[in-house]
C-alpha cells in the first residue's frame, strides 16, 4: 500500500512523496478470515476534526508528525514546490512537514472536510 507523504527538505520547502506501507496476511480478528495488516505504528493520540466548507489555510506546517485520514468532504493541498493534490474520503496523508513553509489547505465544495488525525511520536 502506498501512503502519500508531505515532507520538508533541508531548504524548508515542502514536497509530496510516497511511502510504502508493507503488509502481511494476519489473523487480526479471529475467528474472521485472515487479511492484510501492516505492522503497528506508535501513536501518541487520535483526534477528529471538521474544517468548514470554504476554508482556506494559507502556508502552515503540520503541528506535529501525524497521519490524516479523510472521512468526508474534499480538500486541495498545495506544497511549496508548486504541486497540489486533491484528497477525499478514504485517503490518508502522512504529514511530516513540521518545519519550513509547510502546505496550504483549501476545502472544496459545499461539504465540511472531516478528518481523523493519528498524532505520531517525533522521529520516523
Amino acid at each position: 500500500m502506498l501512503l502519500t507523504r508531505i515532507v520538508t527538505d533541508a531548504a524548508g520547502e515542502s514536497h509530496f512523496d510516497e511511502v510504502e506501507v508493507s503488509m502481511s496476511v494476519t489473523a487480526f480478528a479471529p475467528p474472521a478470515p485472515q487479511f492484510l495488516v501492516s505492522d503497528p505504528m506508535e501513536a501518541d493520540r487520535a483526534l477528529f476534526s471538521s474544517i468548514p466548507a470554504g476554508y482556506f489555510g494559507d502556508w502552515h506546517p503540520a503541528p506535529c508528525r501525524q497521519i490524516a485520514v479523510i472521512l468526508g468532504g474534499s480538500a486541495e493541498v498545495g506544497v511549496s514546490d508548486g504541486e497540489s493534490r486533491t484528497f477525499g474520503p478514504g485517503d490518508a496523508v502522512l504529514l511530516e512537514d513540521t518545519g519550513g513553509r509547510g502546505h496550504t489547505t483549501r476545502v472544496l465544495g459545499d461539504e465540511d472536510f472531516l478528518l481523523m488525525f493519528a498524532q505520531l511520536p517525533d522521529g520516523g
